[in-house]
């Protein structure tokens, strides 16, 4: 009997970890960020507290503790299950997972031995010695990146980072200046100290001429610490907005941190957008005062910098200052006028960011990475040139105030047809300024598939305007 308890101990606190760690995957290992500011609070309670507590109260039955702690593990396991089906980001088994499972399992093996059953105590202790061996070995994969970066010489370095489009500046530089250069970009979002260091050291050609770096922030002192570690020469600060202003609490305050990537050492030039609110010096240049006549459809847009006339396909009007800071590092590394034209007008769209798909005699616009006020009231304006039928599918903004979405809400509502919300994040305030004739609530992705075949048809427009994923 004694065996079958230390199972049931080692079983359980292992199923609490895995919630614990899938949640600390998602908001980047912060454990503030997953006790403070998870959009899901309630979860926490559910899936943690709850039935830590239940495991608890068991114990102080001795006669039917064993028969209760397996029964609250069964039941515990089962809902976990039903839990982890119903996400669409869930836990992937990284090495960084797999030592955390391991570092549990030997805490919560040595404390059943010690008949010292303390769950939260073997949590605690076993998140603790994770984030120690992490930086332990954050600081090996540090200087070997650090080695990589100093033996390519004349590397080019450019830095880009803003509230809103540093994914798609990043990809615009790579490809206009693609012809002339051996750019290489960081992949995807790639935007963190760690997964800059992971991606030099695993994917980062040795011949390349052109490194340009994504650079995000959560809080002040994450850009600095990635500018004084790749060093870049040149950098690119774009829009500023209230992303993530829960964390930031002021616009200033992302401002600050954002013109953080000035202070490479060597930096020899940096465009900075007016919304920066800073002065031209020596090595700052301000744009977007400097882009004129924007015309945007859904053929794609046009706009003159400098008098002279670019367009692409891609959509937005938006994108013209994000092609525009592209163009200005162009022009920085010597890439003749004609070829930045040209290299603009076969320009594609970043995935999932004003994306333009036909299927099925409808028009499908995927802006589902696209999470800030001014891409998405962009994006309807976008739609508004549009004839014919016209759907939006969103859970509104994540990390915004309630005021910014109540904007989305009630302009939703004057362009699209119907207008389709997904999960509760925002639902309360989408009731309350869409019209109840246009309004539907997705209570699950899995049903996406079925509601768009009843509720949609060939020459409807549909716009999928952000995509936060379930844990939102």
């Amino acid at each position: 009997m004694y065996s079958l308890d230390m199972v049931v101990f080692i079983l359980f606190t292992l199923a609490l970890g895995y919630y614990l760690i899938t949640n600390l995957q998602w908001y980047s290992y912060k454990i503030e960020r997953v006790l403070f500011f998870h959009t899901k609070p309630w979860w926490n309670i559910t899936y943690f507290i709850l039935p830590l507590l239940l495991y608890w109260s068991a114990q102080y039955f001795e006669s039917i503790a064993l028969y209760a702690s397996i029964a609250i593990l069964i039941v515990y396991c089962l809902v976990l299950f039903l839990w982890v089906r119903g996400l669409d980001k869930p836990l992937v088994f990284t090495a960084r997972i797999k030592r955390f499972f391991a570092i549990l399992f030997v805490i919560s093996l040595l404390f059943a031995l010690l008949d010292f059953k303390v769950i939260l105590l073997s949590l605690v202790l076993a998140f603790l010695l994770s984030v120690g061996l992490e930086k332990i070995l954050f600081l090996g994969y540090k200087k070997r990146a650090q080695a990589k970066l100093e033996s390519m010489d004349g590397l080019i370095v450019i830095g880009v980072t803003a509230s809103y489009g540093k994914t798609s500046i990043k990809n615009m530089i790579a490809h206009i200046i693609g012809n002339k250069y051996r750019a290489y970009a960081t992949p995807r979002s790639v935007n963190t100290l760690g997964g800059v260091i992971k991606d030099i050291n695993e994917d980062l050609p040795s011949d390349t001429q052109v490194y340009i770096v994504e650079m995000g922030a959560r809080g002040k002192g994450d850009i600095v610490e990635i500018s004084l570690f790749v060093k870049p020469q040149y950098a690119v600060v774009g829009k500023i907005g209230p992303a993530h202003i829960d964390y930031f609490k002021t616009l200033e305050n992302i401002r600050d941190t954002k013109m953080e990537i000035t202070q490479s050492p060597e930096l020899k030039k940096a465009f900075v957008h007016t919304s920066a609110h800073i002065a031209e010096q020596d090595n700052i240049t301000p744009f977007g005062d400097d882009i004129t006549e924007i015309n945007a459809s859904l053929a794609g847009v046009s706009f003159k910098l400098d008098s002279k006339e670019y367009s692409t396909h891609i959509l937005g009007a938006f994108n013209a200052l994000n092609i525009a800071a592209a163009i200005r590092i162009a022009q920085s590394l010597g890439v003749d006028e004609g070829e930045i034209s040209r290299r603009v007008a076969t320009l594609e769209p970043t995935p999932h960011r004003l994306q333009k798909i036909e299927s099925g005699g409808k028009i499908i616009i995927d802006d589902s990475f696209n999470g800030n006020i001014d891409g998405m009231l962009s994006s309807f304006e976008l739609v508004a040139t549009y004839g014919g039928r016209k759907v939006i599918i969103t859970p509104g903004l994540v990390e915004v105030d309630d005021a910014l979405n109540i904007q989305v809400a009630q302009k939703a509502n004057e362009i699209f047809d119907l207008v389709i919300a997904t999960g509760e994040l925002n639902y309360a305030i989408f009731k309350e300024h869409v019209a109840p004739q246009k309004l539907l609530k997705l209570e699950s992705k899995s049903q996406m598939q079925t509601l768009l075949a009843r509720e949609t048809r060939a020459g409807d427009l549909i716009l999928f305007a952000n995509d936060a994923p379930s844990f939102v």
